[in-house]
């Protein structure tokens, strides 16, 4: 897509810290970091959310971000993927992140309103779900 940033990013238009670059996956630490190491790994191929993306072109993701978090020597840290506006998605290019988490200050910080829910609701859920995959 001509103007997403990050296909500019991945055509050379705007430069980045490059951490890694093969046909299917750039990677390259985020500019506005959560903590030391923060990196995006982002698939080639635009596309606005995951289920955009063929899988062939997400095969690299999640070995070249174990890579960057081993590098960077993050003991702890989290793989983040968010996908639309109401899940605080900024950028319109799918995009993984990598946070290192060196300490309670530093890294990513999260709210996790768990809900309760009866096993009758999740055996319905389930069984709703596998018949659609």
């Amino acid at each position: 897509m001509a103007n997403c940033i990050f296909c500019r990013i991945i055509r050379g238009e705007i430069p980045s810290f490059k951490l890694f670059e093969s046909d299917k996956v750039f990677a390259f630490l985020d500019i506005q970091p959560l903590s030391r190491g923060h990196s995006l790994i982002i698939p080639k191929h635009h596309g606005v959310k995951l289920t955009d993306i063929p899988d062939d072109q997400l095969q690299e993701v999640l070995p070249v971000a174990k890579r960057i978090a081993k590098a960077v020597g993050a003991e702890n840290y989290n793989i983040l993927q968010n996908n639309g506006r109401l899940a605080h998605q900024v950028v319109e290019h799918v995009h993984f992140h990598m946070i290192p988490k060196p300490n309670e200050q530093e890294g990513l910080g999260i709210s996790w309103p768990a809900m309760e829910m009866e096993k009758s609701k999740l055996e319905e859920l389930s069984q709703e779900v596998k018949a659609k995959m």
